[in-house]
């Protein structure tokens, strides 16, 4: 089920990766923009011993990317979620907020079904991938 908060401001959108599902995330990945125009990605990675070391890569995908992504995202509106158990079985927390969807897969439903389809999981693999592959292909390490 889908949450029932409100979309973000004048149609912007927010889509946040971040892995490992339950404990502290050491990627974490955030694409933010509005339908028709360009979005700005910023991936960063935490490593090295005890995670100390911080890597951030940022970029841009154009209009048509961005409305391909949004496209890609609208199934996942209902899917099952589950804030304690990785059901989609990726190690993956994707959070959206768009226009049309606002969903969550480590979310609480209440009353919502929490077993995803062999179906539901190939959408979710589907739309993690080609997020992170906009991120290899559209975003650069920073410099100082």
């Amino acid at each position: 089920m889908p949450r029932s908060m409100a979309p973000p401001p004048s149609g912007e959108f927010s889509i946040r990766l971040t892995k490992p599902f339950t404990s502290t995330p050491t990627t974490k990945i955030e694409i933010i923009g509005e339908p028709n125009r360009p979005a700005s990605i910023k991936h960063t990675t935490h490593v090295g011993a005890a995670n100390q070391t911080i890597i951030t890569k940022e970029g841009s995908i154009d209009a048509e990317d961005s409305n391909e992504l949004m496209d890609l995202l609208r199934p996942l509106a209902g899917y099952p979620s589950d804030p304690t158990n990785d059901i989609y079985g990726l190690g993956v927390r994707l959070d959206l907020a768009t226009f049309e969807v606002q969903w969550d897969n480590g979310e609480e439903v209440e009353g919502g079904k929490t077993d995803p389809t062999e179906e539901n999981k190939q959408t979710f693999k589907d739309v993690v991938e080609s997020i992170e592959a906009l991120v290899r292909q559209k975003a650069k390490e920073r410099t100082s």
